[in-house]
């Protein structure tokens, strides 16, 4: 089950990893630009506010998997990372609400990570 727990902290770093290349992805440099002075601000800090978090999680999960298992707090973690993808998911059907297969993707995608971190807590005795 460690090994799992560790594959959660990948999935995460992969998931930081990713919103490193939105600038590039989204082309940011010019369509941020079409936005207010703020609004374009805080899309910036949130991608590496959020990109931390990723980050710090799979740092958590690298190094104190055996606590994420064993103890209330590293399950009440585990969750909590696990309601993280599920509302993600979730929002995927209120805030892009297109026919696309790469949404379709995402959604899947963020559904693996609702799983992934589900688990280890299912198999707490």
């Amino acid at each position: 089950m460690e090994t799992l727990v560790v594959i959660c902290g990948l999935y995460n770093l992969a998931f930081a990893l990713f919103h490193f290349g939105f600038w590039k992805m989204f082309r940011w440099d010019s369509q941020l630009k079409k936005l207010s002075f703020a609004n374009r601000g805080i899309m910036q800090i949130l991608n590496i506010q959020i990109s931390y978090y990723f980050i710090w999680s799979a740092i958590i999960c690298f190094v104190f998997p055996t606590e994420l298992l064993t103890t209330a707090l590293g399950n009440w973690f585990l969750l909590g990372n696990s309601l993280f993808w599920l509302l993600r998911t979730l929002q995927q059907f209120i805030f892009l609400r297109a026919n696309h297969y790469k949404i379709h993707l995402l959604t899947f995608i963020f559904l693996i990570g609702t799983v992934l971190f589900l688990v280890p807590t299912l198999s707490r005795s």
